[in-house]
């Protein structure tokens, strides 16, 4: 941990941080806040944004369990982001993605055949987005065309957003660990 978590619960000064944290707290009932939450609850408005936006990426998107959390995984093998990776990943198998598909996406560098083999045509055409997006930014014209063929603008946009969001999620992995 490099930066120090607050009290759990924190403080509250006023009935905005206090609705604040009780939704927080909703979000991550039956369990308790997590390091990520005690983290960025020294903010209580960025604390707020950050639940909207994964909230609804996690439960009001059109996206299987399995796109979903394979992205999140992905990116959080890229970025060395342990913490996304513990979060995500067992929600990615209880989805029904396979021990074999796991230990495949775990790897920085994937074999092309194993990918073929392992993966479906859109998980394997999402994988190669994510790495595309969260290694150089661009994706190539190739790759966008194949993520259109296989999903609809509504889930491209969502697809695209995920990745985006887990970027931003694995920078503070480096807040909730060492």
């Amino acid at each position: 941990m490099r930066l120090p978590y607050v009290a759990n619960p924190p403080q509250t000064s006023d009935p905005e941080e206090a609705e604040i944290l009780a939704q927080t707290q909703a979000r991550r009932a039956p369990g308790t806040l997590l390091p990520l939450d005690l983290a960025l609850l020294h903010s209580f408005p960025v604390t707020d944004g950050w639940n909207s936006l994964m909230g609804a990426l996690r439960t009001r998107t059109s996206l299987s369990t399995i796109i979903r959390e394979l992205i999140m995984c992905r990116v959080a093998v890229l970025n060395d982001a342990l913490f996304e990776w513990e979060q995500h990943a067992p929600l990615l198998k209880a989805g029904g993605f396979s021990d074999e598909a796991l230990e495949l996406i775990r790897q920085p560098d994937i074999c092309p055949e194993a990918q073929k083999r392992v993966l479906s045509r859109e998980e394997s055409v999402v994988l190669k987005y994510t790495d595309a997006m969260t290694k150089t930014v661009k994706v190539p014209d190739q790759i966008f065309q194949e993520v259109k063929e296989c999903f609809d603008d509504k889930q491209v946009v969502e697809i695209t957003a995920t990745v985006a969001a887990m970027l931003n999620a694995g920078m503070f992995d480096w807040i909730v660990s060492l």
